[in-house]
């Protein structure tokens, strides 16, 4: 038996990682939907544990554009098709956390680690047929998107909102948001577990267990050749700074308004 309780999730900033050197290629991508949180959002704030590689880069869930005739094959659609996200992907029993909405206004946001000039952003729902202990495909989903924001080529804000009427549903339910990306082949995934009606759900077995893997480095002086992932804060020029990702090379403040390190008031 659930126990469901309301929880508030204040993660639209929430730092973004990279498991290892790797795994650099991926940790420069892009962009993902942070309120409400997506499973990839709420694996990188540390609400869902035993989220393998996506928790330390939630903005790396980039896979063909075209959705739905195109894109991701059915069953792999959360992760983008990547193997190594396959953990997007595990219904865990229906057990993800769900965020309580009701019909009508919402707003969504999406946090950007890098802009691309975009196409579009379209939002999917699922119907009736939806199981929430199943893997997604597209005959749970609406393919006609409730929502949709053309850009004609512009660049995202680091921060980007969108206002949307939910269509009527009851239950638990998962929208799919999608970023098209104009001048790539590619588009971002999030997907969003959803309550009509109810109160946010916290899962009582194994997704919220355990504590995580790789916590935050002191805050010692930066060193160029050193390795830092999310979390890890540094001391330069006198100048505290939190990395957003996985980063090694650059120097803090330098990076700039869309760049890895940040400044911050403590360690």
């Amino acid at each position: 038996m659930r126990t469901k309780r309301r929880i508030i999730l204040s993660i639209a900033g929430a730092g973004t990682l990279a498991v290892s050197a790797s795994m650099a290629a991926l940790a420069w991508g892009h962009g993902y939907t942070s309120d409400p949180p997506s499973r990839s959002a709420l694996c990188a704030a540390g609400v869902v544990f035993d989220c393998g590689a996506i928790s330390y880069e939630p903005q790396s869930v980039e896979g063909p554009k075209g959705f739905p005739a195109a894109g991701p094959a059915d069953g792999e659609i959360c992760s983008a098709g990547h193997a190594e996200f396959a953990e997007l992907d595990d219904p865990r029993g229906g057990d993800w956390p769900t965020t309580a909405v009701d019909p009508g206004t919402q707003t969504f946001t999406w946090t950007m680690t890098a802009p691309h000039s975009t196409a579009s952003f379209d939002y999917y729902l699922t119907d009736d047929a939806y199981d929430p202990t199943k893997p997604l495909t597209r005959d749970m989903l609406d393919l006609e998107p409730f929502a949709s924001f053309a850009m004609g080529g512009a660049e995202p804000d680091h921060t980007m909102t969108h206002d949307v009427t939910l269509p009527e549903r009851s239950g638990q339910h998962l929208i799919l948001s999608v970023w098209t990306i104009a001048d790539t082949v590619n588009a971002f995934y999030s997907c969003v577990d959803v309550d009509f009606g109810g109160g946010e759900e916290t899962p009582t077995g194994t997704p919220t267990s355990g504590a995580p893997t790789e916590p935050p480095a002191d805050c010692g002086a930066w060193d160029a050749a050193a390795v830092y992932t999310a979390g890890d804060t540094v001391t330069h020029n006198g100048t505290v700074y939190r990395a957003g990702w996985w980063t090694t090379g650059e120097e803090p403040g330098t990076t700039g308004e869309w760049g890895v390190w940040k400044p911050t008031d403590a360690c």
